[in-house]
């Protein structure tokens, strides 16, 4: 399930009650009264957004929430409340297609907001193109997470599927971070058969079909070994470490790295894999939803932020790596281990065309995929 704070809980309860009902938002009444930044220098009435984000970002936007209401009060005289709703990246995005009334959405993967713009019209389908890299203001790449001295051997990929090795991950029909991990996968068994793989546009399509089925067996073998199948990436997190199961974690770089700091038992350490994808978690202005309740100035601010040098830095901080290095200090850049990254592009043509070949209904992750017997 998706978690969400107190004030969202009720949001969704009384959407479920109502059967989509317009809610009223932060200070009450309609766009006209909602506040909105003064430019005169008196006091604006107070505003509260709502970010509907992912799992591993919590900790991250608790503080940059905290520093951006501060620059925000300081630069427009307006107090800002950021309430915050984690959960699965593709269970997010359904609740606010079916009603949840996000002021912006920072998920997993673009492919979630794009469906959401063209399902619902909640935002325009050129959404991605308003903000820098993609509205992308970070980056990540998926690891390992394993026990404390490594008792199993697992360097790469390819250790996964030897001998006994149980694997954790997540649900792509719920998770943004499975399907980066399921990918992830499929990209080192394509690298592993074929080498370099910028040319596999123009690659024979004998040669190319061939080394598809090898990424086909190669990642049906990781998913035999799945006792269970969370819904989010902080749930796979806690089955790992709290309930003791399985052998690796397969996660998101930065909740890798969160977990060993909050983890101070030392029961856990980070394998960093030869290769991985480039993921790039997306953010995004809910036009519909900041129009309705007059967000949209503060909303578009708090985006924003993302990329200044307080944004960044932060974001460093909490292990997502920058999309700009200007102001943030060498010890947190060091952090970052060196790994070839390919990119969904490269290796997918886009997160459209993955999507409909491996994670719509009937897909190849239904085709092998095979609940673990109990």
């Amino acid at each position: 399930m998706f978690q969400l704070s107190s004030r969202s809980t009720v949001w969704v309860s009384l959407y479920l009650v109502v059967n989509l009902l317009a809610l009223t938002v932060g200070c009450g009444g309609s766009p006209d009264s909602e506040a909105r930044p003064n430019t005169n220098g008196s006091p604006a009435k107070p505003v509260t957004l709502l970010n509907v984000s992912y799992d591993p970002t919590r900790e991250f936007y608790q503080e940059f929430n905290e520093s951006f209401a501060k620059h925000w009060l300081q630069q427009h005289q307006q107090q800002v409340t950021v309430e915050q709703s984690h959960g699965g990246a593709g269970k997010q995005a359904r609740a606010v297609m079916d009603g949840l009334e996000a002021d912006v959405v920072t998920l997993a993967i673009g492919y979630d907001i794009d469906v959401m713009a063209k399902r619902t019209g909640l935002l325009d389908t050129n959404w991605q193109s308003r903000l820098p890299h993609n509205s992308s203001p970070y980056t990540s790449t998926i690891v390992f997470l394993v026990r404390k001295g490594n008792p199993k051997g697992i360097k790469d990929w390819g250790d996964l599927i030897q001998g006994d090795v149980s694997i954790i991950t997540t649900n792509p029909k719920t998770s943004g971070g499975a399907r980066w991990n399921y990918l992830s996968a499929w990209t080192y068994a394509l690298h592993k058969e074929l080498g370099d793989l910028s040319q596999l546009g123009t690659m024979p399509a004998e040669k190319l079909a061939a080394a598809e089925q090898s990424a086909r067996d190669f990642v049906a073998q990781i998913y035999k070994r799945v006792p269970v199948l969370d819904s989010g990436a902080r749930g796979a997190t806690n089955t790992f470490l709290q309930r003791g199961l399985g052998d690796v974690l397969i996660t998101w770089e930065n909740e890798a790295f969160m977990s060993l700091k909050e983890a101070s038992d030392g029961s856990a350490e980070i394998v960093v894999p030869s290769i991985s994808l480039l993921t790039e978690p997306p953010v995004a202005v809910v036009d519909k939803y900041v129009q309705k309740h007059g967000t949209e100035q503060v909303a578009e601010g708090y985006l924003k932020y993302l990329y200044s040098q307080d944004g960044q830095k932060l974001a460093a901080k909490y292990y997502f790596r920058p999309s700009s290095t200007e102001g943030v200090s060498k010890d947190l850049l060091a952090q970052f281990p060196q790994l070839k990254l390919e990119t969904i592009t490269n290796v997918f043509g886009n997160w459209q065309a993955a999507q409909q070949k491996h994670f719509d209904d009937g897909g190849l992750f239904d085709q092998i995929y095979q609940p673990a017997s109990k």
